[in-house]
């Protein structure tokens, strides 16, 4: 499942009135409103009609009909129901129906979502996106076991700042079992309510909040282990799982379990690359570096482990450096490990080349060797690119 947006091909949809029988007064004028184009009226009927005779099993599909003509995609199919639980006469109509408004609905949705992505103004993009919503919501509504409906919901719903309301769709899509991105995206957002929670704790100091952070951690890691049992490869469970570890201090568990990952598959670039960034958090710099070259060596373009590596070589010379200064000792010595950064963060830009903070990252390196016409030079790239 990507996250682009998808449209659905439409079916045609056109509600066939049959020849006039023998029909209460209520239906038949009903009939001849809708012949006549006069939708308030023929519902005005036909709600008479079925307070008058609840087993109209016609009347209630009439009544489905046109609320679907109005967007009521909930009393449509409430309407449905009523008529199916009554007769089957109308089944075939129905299903169609169903399948129209699922896919115009969808459309609908992904029409105000595209929109709503091209909003300059943020107030404008969460009404369009609230709308998208709803859209994707009725689809759902149609065809309530259909993926791509919970997929594009999420979606909308995470770009309106609704995160934890993508929590029940993400579940139903882990259900369904064939959307991994579902088990990566629900552990982040467990593993940023439980980060937002700590922030709240470490200026409040509220128990109740760190018990509920670390509650969230351990959603987070319980749906991500899922995942990784069900897509071992996949790259960002992998991830989302070593950053919900990190979180609930559980760096251990996490080194213990993607060393076992390494091991079982060592020719997996994802496990060796999100070992090595357990590995960089814990500090151990020699094994985080055999990690992440490992995995470069697997995969050449592997762009966050190349990313990662310069970083592990930055934040090891600039650790030796202190260390040094701290004992007043005079020594270069730091300096090969910044030389040895410079080749993935020149390889990172080649790839990502507006990425400001990047470029003033290599700047900083440049300087500390010495290098003042390129870190002049990188300084500037940083400024243009903000």
């Amino acid at each position: 499942m990507k996250k682009g947006i998808i449209y659905l091909s439409l079916m045609v949809m056109v509600l066939g009135i049959a020849a006039f029988q023998c029909s209460s007064p209520e239906l038949t004028g009903a009939k001849l409103y809708i012949n006549q184009k006069q939708y308030d009226k023929a519902k005005e009927a036909l709600l008479a009609e079925v307070e008058k005779n609840p087993a109209s099993d016609e009347g209630w599909f009439l009544l489905g009909s046109l609320y679907g003509d109005e967007g009521e995609i909930e009393k449509m199919l409430e309407s449905f129901d009523k008529s199916l639980a009554i007769s089957t006469k109308f089944r075939a109509e129905i299903t169609e129906a169903r399948k129209y408004y699922w896919a115009t609905s969808f459309n609908k949705g992904v029409s105000i979502f595209n929109n709503a992505s091209n909003a300059t103004s943020p107030d404008s993009a969460k009404i369009l996106y609230d709308k998208a919503i709803r859209e994707f919501n009725n689809s759902i509504l149609c065809e309530p076991d259909s993926a791509i409906g919970y997929s594009n919901v999420v979606f909308a719903l995470i770009n309106s700042n609704r995160a934890e309301e993508a929590v029940a769709p993400l579940k139903k899509l882990i259900d369904m079992g064939i959307a991994p991105e579902a088990y990566a995206i629900l552990g982040q957002i467990y593993t940023n309510k439980a980060g937002s929670l700590m922030s709240t704790y470490k200026s409040s100091q509220l128990q109740s909040d760190s018990l509920s952070a670390m509650q969230e951690y351990r959603n987070a890691i319980e749906i991500l282990e899922q995942g990784r049992a069900k897509f071992p490869a996949d790259s960002d469970i992998l991830l989302q799982l070593s950053n919900a570890y990190i979180g609930a201090n559980k760096l251990d568990v996490a080194l213990t379990a993607f060393r076992d990952g390494v091991i079982q598959e060592p020719d997996n670039k994802y496990y060796r690359y999100n070992y090595g960034v357990l590995l960089l958090n814990s500090g151990d710099f020699t094994e985080a570096e055999s990690q992440f070259k490992e995995a470069v060596n697997i995969d050449p373009d592997y762009i966050n482990a190349i990313y990662n590596l310069a970083v592990t070589y930055v934040r090891w010379g600039t650790e030796m450096r202190e260390e040094m200064e701290e004992k007043g000792e005079v020594n270069d010595s730091f300096k090969e490990k910044f030389s040895l950064a410079i080749p993935y963060l020149e390889r990172y830009l080649e790839t990502n080349p507006n990425e400001s903070a990047i470029w003033d990252l290599l700047g900083r390196v440049y300087a500390n060797l010495g290098m003042e016409e390129k870190s002049i030079d990188a300084f500037k790239k940083a400024d243009e690119t903000k």
